[in-house]
């Protein structure tokens, strides 16, 4: 036999741990192994395009003013990221130039970028798509951004015929990022991507865990189905989410619980996340259950209803909002 272990335990030395395990225990309303378990905090911000209302020089004193955290960056096809702004220069992900300045600002912005943002039109023209694709996951890459909020709409087809377009599509986008840790976050965005049925039938069809979710947390109560069950359809899809879309809606009281048309009279119930219907802090608990690891972003679409001296206001307590639900 070979020899005993230097680090062998008696067996008095045991009884002895194990019953000061038990004291601990005793003294303690949680279990010992949470002890030191805490919840997830997300990084919270918002849409770069709405920056513009903070009213400063640059993107990034705007994103500092805010409390931004973490902003979703629109990028097009061009690869230039329009809504970032400074006195004297522009923004863009074409050339490695371009990259290098982007980096170099944000290392010194105190924020990141959690999402890059297609606005796409992939069945109008695919392939000029995948190039746009293929060019933003290199430069998501390069970045540490982790995520492509995505568009999966019917811009020309119609129909039965959208469904298997969108699967193969979404698998050749797939492809593109299948060495990376990048992962595409489809938003449940207009008619069809809020309808669940698609959603699942879409997932179950491209069948990559390389195709998440932008849960936009208000456009399913937009699309019509009643406040007391958007919280079943978050359930249902949090555990695909790889990025969030964060608003709301204050319908009068006669109009929660019922299935509406779609896009009932948004433009005039739409409210910053505060004042809405939703209840964050019950999205924030799903979400945890789910083991969501991503970002809470701002998306306030009220914000024309506002003064212009206001708008910053609404989106920095907002952002301090979601941050303070996390406590």
């Amino acid at each position: 036999m070979g020899k005993k272990s230097r680090f062998r335990v008696s067996r008095r030395a045991f009884i002895h741990a194990a019953a000061g395990t038990t004291a601990l225990a005793a003294l303690s309303p949680l279990p010992v192994p949470l002890l030191a378990a805490e919840p997830p905090r997300w990084p919270v911000g918002c849409r770069d395009s709405h920056l513009q209302h903070a009213g400063t020089a640059d993107c990034w004193s705007a994103a500092r003013r805010l409390g931004a955290e973490v902003l979703e960056v629109n990028v097009a096809p061009s690869l230039a990221c329009e809504a970032l702004f400074h006195p004297s220069r522009k923004y863009s992900l074409a050339t490695e130039a371009d990259l290098a300045t982007l980096e170099t600002d944000l290392a010194g912005s105190g924020c990141r970028i959690a999402a890059f943002m297609m606005a796409n039109h992939l069945d109008e023209r695919l392939e000029e798509e995948l190039e746009w694709a293929r060019r933003l996951v290199k430069a998501a890459r390069r970045l540490g951004v982790g995520v492509i909020r995505i568009d999966v709409v019917p811009r020309k087809l119609s129909g039965d015929s959208f469904l298997p377009f969108a699967i193969e599509a979404c698998k050749k986008l797939c492809e593109l990022a299948a060495d990376t840790p990048i992962r595409y976050g489809v938003e449940n965005h207009g008619k069809i991507t809020n309808d669940p049925a698609f959603l699942e039938k879409l997932f179950d069809g491209v069948g990559s865990d390389k195709l998440g979710l932008t849960l936009d947390v208000a456009n399913f109560y937009w699309w019509g189905h009643p406040l007391s069950e958007v919280y079943a359809l978050y359930e249902r899809f949090a555990p695909r989410a790889v990025h969030t879309h964060c608003k709301s809606i204050r319908y009068p009281e006669d109009k929660r619980n019922v299935k509406r048309e779609m896009g009932w009279e948004y433009g005039k119930y739409n409210c910053p996340i505060y004042e809405g219907d939703i209840d964050f802090k019950r999205v924030i608990e799903i979400l945890r259950r789910a083991g969501y690891r991503g970002d809470l972003c701002v998306e306030d679409e009220s914000l024309g209803k506002l003064e212009k001296a206001g708008r910053a206001e609404a989106l920095k307590k907002q952002i301090r909002y979601l941050k303070d639900l996390q406590i």
